[in-house]
């Protein structure tokens, strides 16, 4: 979901610089939607790892997911979203220029887009490489070198090195000035996100999912209600909502067997839990604040309940489709 986010922040402050509305009347959609596609959607790696735990039907996941994610978005994005137009902040210094350039200043329609879609095409080439390519192809390791978010956007910016700056006539000193100056923009963002993450990686590696696990076997509920609580105790836990859906998949998979309830279900139970109030720990939560120009109140305010939103919603879902499912 942050790759994604660092994708469309740039649309996100343009059209709320354009319309002159609130930053987060903007953003908070935007968020919802990704965040329900990590949660809810494959092929996103973490809905896909459960299903492939569960032995669950990849369409009929997707199927169940889209239905979910629909009614999902809309509240927790536009709707949710009517409620925070108090907190209307800056965009935050340097992360948006309201200059207008002549049309010869500007690279043409479709350079602009194809290089802005060039990590997604990437990434989206490596998950389908994922998926329909067997193991030890050779392509396989080319793809997930390419294919890998941080190497995506290093390419990317390469291209658009040439597409937007030589290209257009710019020498390299001019462009060496745009990158300096757009590093020193989210440096601190950037160390913010990572320190977040080092906190998580320290939660994981001190064993509190086993803890949480053995204490969750304890208790006698709904499949669905059981294996979104235990990934919701690990999402709040660990931060990471990846390792939380995948341990707590783990988890939970025996409940399938011994309950007869719907394998593609249990993903979306899973994935919805593992989505829920995001907060200090989770690196999201850092970069939805510094982005954003928030405090850490107006974050959880915002991000984490938007998030919490989310995951309950997926949760009443699960429970009334399996009622006819």
């Amino acid at each position: 979901m942050k790759w994604a986010s660092f994708l469309m922040l740039p649309l996100v402050f343009t059209i709320a610089a354009a319309a002159n509305i609130p930053l987060l009347y903007v953003g908070v959609p935007m968020a919802a939607a990704l965040s329900v596609t990590h949660g809810f959607l494959p092929p996103h790696p973490g809905p896909t790892a459960i299903a492939t735990i569960f032995h669950a039907d990849m369409g009929k996941t997707l199927l169940f997911g889209t239905i979910l994610a629909i009614p999902t978005v809309i509240l927790a994005g536009p709707v949710y979203a009517r409620f925070l137009k108090g907190i209307d902040k800056p965009i935050p210094e340097g992360l948006y220029s309201a200059k207008t350039f002549t049309e010869e200043e500007m690279p043409g329609f479709g350079v602009s887009v194809w290089t802005s879609l060039v990590p997604v095409i990437l990434m989206a080439m490596r998950a389908i490489a994922e998926m329909i390519l067997p193991k030890g192809h050779a392509f396989l390791p080319v793809a997930e070198f390419l294919g890998d978010p941080v190497m995506a956007t290093l390419i990317a910016v390469l291209i658009a090195m040439f597409t937007f700056g030589l290209n257009r006539g710019r020498s390299m000193d001019q462009i060496n000035d745009t990158l300096v100056s757009s590093i020193k923009i989210i440096a601190m963002m950037l160390l913010i996100i990572g320190g977040g993450g080092a906190f998580k990686q320290v939660l994981v590696d001190s064993g509190v999912d086993k803890y949480i696990a053995s204490m969750m076997h304890e208790t006698n509920v709904s499949p669905l209600l059981m294996a979104w609580s235990i990934a919701a105790v690990l999402r709040i836990a660990l931060g990471s909502a990846t390792v939380a859906a995948i341990t707590a998949g783990g988890i939970a998979a025996p409940l399938i067997a011994t309950t007869g309830v719907s394998p593609e279900l249990m993903v979306i139970a899973v994935g919805s839990g593992s989505v829920i109030f995001s907060h200090v720990n989770d690196p999201g939560f850092w970069l939805f604040k510094e982005y954003f120009n928030l405090t850490i109140g107006e974050t959880i305010k915002s991000w984490s309940m938007l998030e919490t939103i989310i995951s309950v919603c997926g949760l009443i879902g699960c429970l009334l489709l399996g009622m006819v499912v």
